[in-house]
């Protein structure tokens, strides 16, 4: 696989997106959270295209899409609505086989996740997703897209912790519901 400049394309990219991801889940705040993931998801759908993962690719479009919807319309349920409604379509018209599943599976967790929660709960929902990521990665051989995935799962566990504890500590600092 590493002899065809395509898929040595698509490990790279799969690398790019672990670097953006750590800094992304390693961040206490939602909003560098939010941004530092499009620039991640760029990198993933681009990974998906050289790796010719369709249903993969197109919904992590449709994810750099969902992240600005939901930075403009927080919990609005009907913009949600109409990302899953996109969402599905993608799937519907790319889909290869079951490989594809955990794609949608992780696209569904993570537009609830941002559109209807926020600061530890968002997190989780998060946490979610990227597991299901994961095994979309595997599942289409992403070296670089499996080990972001992996390293956001740990990463993110570890910052939600980190809130947790911060939320004890301080539960006056967190009296407006953010984390």
């Amino acid at each position: 696989m590493l002899d065809n400049p395509t898929a040595l394309a698509g490990q790279a990219a799969g690398l790019a997106a672990l670097l953006l991801c750590i800094a992304a889940f390693a961040s206490k705040r939602d909003e560098r959270l939010l941004v530092l993931l499009i620039s991640a998801n760029v990198a993933f759908a681009l990974q998906f295209l050289f790796l010719e993962s369709w249903t993969a690719a197109a919904l992590t479009v449709l994810v750099i899409v969902r992240i600005a919807l939901a930075r403009r319309y927080p919990g609005s349920k009907a913009v949600m609505a109409g990302v899953l409604a996109a969402s599905a379509v993608a799937a519907l018209v790319t889909w290869q086989g079951w490989a594809d599943l955990p794609a949608l599976v992780a696209m569904v967790l993570g537009t609830v996740g941002m559109f209807l929660l926020r600061g530890i709960p968002m997190r989780v929902m998060l946490g979610l997703a990227a597991v299901a990521w994961l095994l979309s990665h595997l599942l289409v051989g992403a070296v670089g897209g499996s080990l972001a995935e992996a390293l956001v799962v740990v990463t993110n566990a570890f910052t939600i912790w980190r809130l947790w504890r911060a939320k004890r500590r301080y539960p006056e600092a967190f009296e407006d519901g953010g984390a």
